[in-house]
């Protein structure tokens, strides 16, 4: 099916507004519905699930120390819009197929509050999974000012809900931001990005089989899903009319398995000042921004001097990453902006010199180092299973950190994708990635390094919360575990890895 490019504004999703809020409080209530939206002028509406009605669902915005309470309320058909995989772990026979829970991703929450993927809930809560504690959950918000996510959690079944719309933005403001002056307002726009696949109708198209597909079985698990056309906020290869000055974009990778390596067709610089866990130390002006799924990045984009000129996000990263095939016309396109709105005003907004420190961890104050595998095997259909320390899902518990311990993570990719490993609960430091030799580390499980350590890249120096862990290499992270105890959970966050297995729970103790 071919779509024009650039023949829909990008629509800015709104900011809710709660449904209480005293100094002591706020209270929202977020309905989870099945809905028709136009995704593009030459497409029939598209059947999507989301959030108060909308794909992506409205951007919910706090103020650092703002005590938050939401009830996530599911409305959705008792029938799954996309096809339910039934071998797969937490979706199997015994369990409702539309179930939901709500993650917010980067944020640190009570366990009983950060989505687990086994306390999920049905229409009206009429039924809910092993783990689920309360249908109204409480965020303390003691983050620094940073770009986060909401969006879908169910185990076995994320990839399916995220795809059919099931996310939107969750943004943290404090004190020290408003004094940086940094574009605002209508100068501000979060964009998500995502890939998906059209059938002839408008309907969302999802594989129900592999491409080798099992007999006598319904198996939706694909090794990784990649659509062929991009959206941003809901919208096919939009375009964004701008006026010539600065604008301040957070970008997400909302997509199930895809990376993006954006650059813009100009040339020009995108001026970084934040990564997923607030702003770095100083911006940084870079020509490319690779997002593996979940990354963000806080971005300034400044059109000044540049009246009447059309601007293309591209993205030139392989699918697979890193060892994929390139991407094509369609893929290899995000947006368009448009330089074509006269200035409104003067632009008294700036990039400022410094943002703000960056208390890095002392690996010396690490009170435990520990070496987990990111592997590769095949279950018993012969289809790909992708594990975290060799072990399942519901293998029992093995990583114990002790509240306000700091430890170091060493992941030790055996497989030949680059996985972005997404911890709950806390931001992290990375330290390094280092080449190792993978065959002898198998053969031998002895880690033999075949280089020196690499830092972080310039756009990783920041607080993290997901990381890409490359092949060959051992990628070193560090954190304090706090300022919660409870049962969470680590994983891959290419959808489809972690609702195949590539998931584990982890229990900070006291």
């Amino acid at each position: 099916m071919r779509l024009s490019k650039f023949a829909d504004e990008l629509p800015v999703p709104p900011v809710l507004q709660p449904r209480w809020k005293d100094p002591f409080h706020t209270y929202y209530e977020v309905n989870m519905t099945e809905f028709k939206q136009s995704l593009h002028r030459e497409l029939n509406d598209t059947t999507v699930w989301g959030f108060e009605g909308s794909y992506p669902g409205p951007t919910i915005e706090a103020t650092s120390g703002e005590r938050v309470f939401i009830q996530w309320i599911n409305r959705l058909p008792d029938k799954h819009l996309l096809p339910v995989d039934r071998t797969v772990h937490g979706a199997h026979g015994n369990v409702p197929e539309v179930r939901t829970v709500v993650h917010v991703h980067g944020a640190s929450v009570e366990w009983e509050s950060d989505g687990y993927p086994e306390a999920w809930f049905t229409k009206g809560f009429q039924q809910t999974g092993p783990f689920f504690r309360k249908p109204i959950y409480r965020y303390d918000n003691a983050d620094r000012a940073c770009t986060l996510w909401y969006h879908d959690h169910a185990l076995g079944i994320t990839r399916l809900n995220v795809y059919a719309g099931l996310a939107g933005f969750y943004l943290i403001r404090d004190h020290r931001e408003h004094r940086l002056n940094l574009p605002s307002g209508k100068y501000e726009i979060p964009l998500m990005i995502q890939d998906k696949t059209f059938k002839e109708d408008g309907s969302l198209y999802y594989p129900e089989q592999p491409e080798k597909p099992v007999p006598g079985l319904e198996t939706s698990i694909v090794p990784e899903f990649f659509g062929n056309t991009i959206l941003v906020n809901g919208k096919v290869w939009p375009y964004l009319k701008v006026e010539p000055r600065k604008y301040r974009f957070r970008l997400l990778n909302a997509s199930n398995a895809r990376f993006y390596r954006l650059k813009l067709d100009s040339g020009q610089l995108f001026y970084q000042i934040g990564t997923d866990g607030g702003f770095m130390p100083h911006p940084i002006g870079v020509r490319e921004i690779t997002l593996a799924p979940a990354e963000r990045a806080d971005v300034i984009i400044d059109f000044a001097n540049l009246a009447g000129k059309k601007i293309t996000m591209t993205n030139d990263a392989p699918a697979p990453f890193p060892a994929g095939d390139p991407p094509d016309e369609h893929t290899g396109t995000v947006m368009q902006f448009r330089v074509s709105l006269p200035l409104s005003g003067v632009d008294t907004s700036v990039i400022p010199a410094v943002l703000l420190p960056l208390p890095k961890i002392n690996e010396g104050s690490a009170a435990k180092i520990r070496y987990l595998t990111l592997n590769d095997r095949q279950d018993p259909y012969g289809r790909e299973w992708m594990l975290l320390d060799n072990k399942p899902w519901d293998a029992p518990v093995t990583e114990t950190p002790k509240l306000g311990s700091t430890e170091i993570w060493c992941l030790i990719n055996l497989t030949a994708d680059t996985h972005p490993i997404h911890l709950h609960l806390i931001d992290f430091q990375i330290l390094a990635r280092r080449d190792f030799d993978v065959e002898r580390f198998k053969k031998e499980g002895v880690i033999r390094y075949t280089g020196p350590p690499i830092p972080p890249e310039p756009q990783e120096r920041g607080w993290k919360d997901t990381v890409r862990a490359n092949p060959n290499q051992v990628t070193r992270i560090i954190m304090r575990f706090g300022p919660y105890t409870g049962l969470y959970v680590w994983h891959c966050h290419i959808l489809e890895h972690e609702d195949y297995e590539m998931m584990r729970p982890y229990l900070v103790i006291r």
